[in-house]
Parts: C-alpha cells; sequence; structure tokens
C-alpha cells in the first residue's frame, strides 16, 4: 500500500519572496500522482495539524529568512519535531510552519515523515516582486518535491512488499 502523502505550500504571494511555496506549487500542478494531496496556506496554518491526520507523509514547502543567499535551499528532516535554530521561518502570522511543528509533536499528532522545503528569501514587503533568485528556487523546489514523493513511495512499496 502506498504512504498517504500531503503537501503543503506555504506562503502569502502578496509578499514578495514569502510567496515562494504559492509559485513552488504553480510548478507542481499535474506532476505529482493523483492520490498525493496538494494543498496551499497563506495564513495560519494551525488548522493543518487536524488536516495531516491520516497522512503518512507531508512535504512543506516554506520561505525562510535569509542568512545571506536568498534562493538557498534547505531540505529539513522535521519528523523528530524540531527545525533548527539556524533556520528562521517567515511568517507575518502569529502561528507559523515551526510553531505548527512543535506543537504536532507535543501532541504526538505528527505524521511519520515531515519534510521541510525552506527557501531563503531577501524581500516580504506587501506588493513587491519577488526576487529572481527565489523564483528560481521555487522551480527546482517543485522538481525536488516531485522527487521527493517517487523516493517516499518507493520505499513504502519495498517495505510493504518485504512484509
Amino acid at each position: 500500500m502506498l504512504p498517504k502523502v500531503l503537501v503543503v505550500a506555504v506562503g502569502n504571494p502578496d509578499r514578495a519572496d514569502d510567496g515562494v511555496g504559492a509559485l513552488a506549487a504553480t510548478g507542481l500542478a499535474g506532476r505529482l500522482p493523483p492520490d498525493v494531496s496538494l494543498v496551499a496556506r497563506r495564513g495560519d496554518i494551525l488548522s493543518l495539524i487536524e488536516e495531516w491526520a491520516g497522512f503518512d507523509a507531508v512535504i512543506f514547502i516554506d520561505a525562510a529568512a535569509s542568512m545571506g543567499m536568498p534562493g538557498r535551499i534547505h531540505r529539513i528532516d522535521a519528523g523528530a519535531g524540531e527545525l533548527p535554530n539556524e533556520v528562521s521561518f517567515a511568517s507575518s502570522h502569529a502561528f507559523g510552519l515551526a510553531e505548527a511543528i512543535a506543537l504536532a509533536a507535543a501532541l504526538r499528532s505528527l505524521p511519520d515523515t515531515v519534510i521541510v522545503y525552506a527557501i531563503e528569501g531577501a524581500s516580504f514587503d506587501g506588493g513587491a516582486a519577488m526576487t529572481p533568485e527565489v523564483t528560481a528556487a521555487a522551480a527546482e523546489v517543485a522538481d525536488r518535491v516531485v522527487a521527493e514523493v517517487g523516493r517516499l513511495r518507493c520505499r513504502e512499496g519495498k517495505v510493504m512488499s518485504d512484509a
């Protein structure tokens, strides 16, 4: 049996680089297997804790504050429930991705696999255009998510067939 996978694109397209999740989601359209769910969230993602119930894996795409290299992609295995301190997620909302993962871990409601693709941004100003480096990174992350879903499905398929 294939794992149930949820892909969540986080961010506000009206706030420059914060919209990278939405742009990556556009790049994923039609590229994921039909049984993989793709959702976009602009605001508070606390409600996702209930939404990801029943999924075996969740993959997030979100903007991160710049650490000096806009467009740099970080792949984080957050299944343990903690995101590294060196990556700060850009959120204009009270409850962002890091807080939702931490709460879900405390409630023991995280899926078995939680992967975060964080893309460093440079500008988060309202009405500003996305920076070219971040725009390019969105396309690369879409490709990586397609590959990640394939790996998850192959890994689970082998595990299930070995049983």
